[in-house]
This record gives structure tokens, C-alpha cells and sequence, in this order.
């Protein structure tokens, strides 16, 4: 697999409360990770930075015959017990009464992807030259959209457009959105922060994926693009491009 990260204070940001992670080899797959953090006195990057790092410690050995129910229990239980850590360090820690984070996280196999997430922090499906959002966002104007009050470009604008509706660790239990996908060779999964998801449309995205570049410079200028457009807020893109060799059947056995 080919893979391409880039993260961005912003133009007016003072700290980068998003983290992300991407790690391969787990037995074939590759983890790919973005929380974006928030709370006051500098809380969201240690919420976020705290999520990432206990998702990826529970799921670094993980075995190599699991089906998907498998994949799907490790991966919901992995960003279960992160929110049990970053809400107990919240408790602990006064200064940080409220902090929280989004976590969008996905298990990347040869053929599929099991997905999870809480926030609006978002992953895409790129394949056959389109992007298809695979995660609905948890915010008051994704509700507000979906309830018909108002319209996905009153949406764009709307002044509350930053409140979530659920976080991890700003609670004891949470609930946690779980999917599943299939990919092909050729195909990109991009997850990210919405710093960038709210500056760049997915028909740009689409067209920097279409350029004939590597993944790293499509990254690069789409996380450019947000910036250009404000970058009032931090920016992360995580992007893999599944490069898995097709099967030769002319030279299978049986």
C-alpha cells in the first residue's frame, strides 16, 4: 500500500490539537488513524494525542486469521477503552474538565476496510474516478440536515456548524459508528480532520486524485488548497492507495 500524511497548525491556530497515526504490518493490514481534539488550556491535543496512542497500542498485535466481526470487536473495543482513558485523565486533571476528541479510524486488508468513528471527523472511498463519504458526521447541522431544517449549503455556513453531538472521552459510555467497505487495487482511503473536509469540496478532492501524481503530492496539495481557502482551523489528511497486485488466475492451483 501506498501511503501519505500531512498535518497543519493552520493559518490561525495557535496549538495543532489533531493527531493521527498510520501503521502497517499488523499481520497484512495497515491502521490508519485522525482524531481532532478539543477542550481548553491546550486539552484537545492531549485528548487526541492520548486517543490515537491507546487505539494503536490495543491493536498492534493483532492475529492474522480474524474475520471482520473480529476486526470490528478490536477495533470498537480499542476506541472504547480510549475514551475510558482520555475521560479519566479529564477527571483527574481539573484543567482539562471538558476535553474531548473525534476519532475516525479504519483496519485496511487487502480487499476491505472495517471503519469507526465518533465526530466529524471523516474517511472517503475513492474508486472508478469518485469519492463516497463512508462516515456521517455527529454534528447539530448534520442532525438539522438530516431532519430536512435546513439545506447542505445553509449547512456550510450555519453558525453552530462546529458543535458535536457526541465526542470521545467527554463521557463514561459512548457510542461508536462501525461500517465496513471493500476496495480495490487503485482505490484511496482518505480520513480526515475537519479543518480540511470544511475547506475542500470532495469534487476537488476528486480532481487531485484524478492528476497524475504520488499520493504525497495529491496529499500535499489538497491540505494546500484548505489553507489557500482560510485554514482557520488545524488541517490533517491520512490517505492509503491500496496497491495490492491483482491475481494472476491463469496460474492458480485447483
Amino acid at each position: 500500500m501506498e501511503i501519505a500524511m500531512k498535518s497543519h497548525i493552520g493559518c490561525v491556530r495557535q496549538v495543532n490539537e489533531d493527531y493521527f497515526a498510520c501503521i502497517v504490518d499488523l499481520n497484512g493490514r495497515v491502521l490508519a488513524i485522525v482524531a481532532d481534539g478539543m477542550g481548553g488550556h491546550q486539552a484537545g491535543d492531549i485528548a487526541s494525542r492520548l486517543a490515537v496512542e491507546r487505539i494503536v497500542k490495543e491493536l498492534r498485535n493483532l492475529e492474522g486469521d480474524l474475520d471482520s466481526d473480529d476486526e470490528r470487536e478490536r477495533l470498537m473495543n480499542a476506541i472504547l477503552l480510549a475514551n475510558e482513558e482520555v475521560y479519566n485523565y479529564a477527571q483527574a486533571h481539573p484543567e482539562c474538565n471538558g476535553m474531548g476528541t473525534t476519532v475516525v479510524a479504519t483496519l485496511l486488508g487487502s480487499n476491505r476496510g472495517i471503519t469507526a468513528h465518533i465526530g466529524d471527523s471523516r474517511l472517503y472511498h475513492y474508486s472508478a474516478g469518485k469519492l463516497q463519504l463512508k462516515t456521517d458526521d455527529h454534528s447539530l447541522v448534520h442532525e438539522l440536515m438530516r431532519s430536512g431544517q435546513i439545506t447542505q449549503e445553509e449547512a456550510s455556513v450555519h453558525p453552530q456548524r462546529n458543535v458535536l453531538m457526541r465526542a470521545l472521552g467527554t463521557e463514561p459510555d459512548v457510542r461508536i459508528d462501525l461500517g465496513q467497505f471493500f476496495w480495490e487495487q487503485g482505490d484511496v482511503v482518505l480520513l480526515c480532520s475537519d479543518g480540511l473536509s470544511n475547506k475542500v469540496h470532495t469534487t476537488v478532492m476528486e480532481k487531485w486524485l484524478q492528476q497524475p501524481l504520488s499520493l504525497q503530492e495529491q496529499v500535499d496539495g489538497m491540505v494546500q488548497h484548505a489553507l489557500d481557502s482560510g485554514g482557520e482551523d488545524n488541517i490533517t489528511l491520512v490517505a492509503v492507495r491500496n496497491m495490492a497486485k491483482p491475481i494472476d488466475v491463469s496460474q492458480r492451483e485447483g
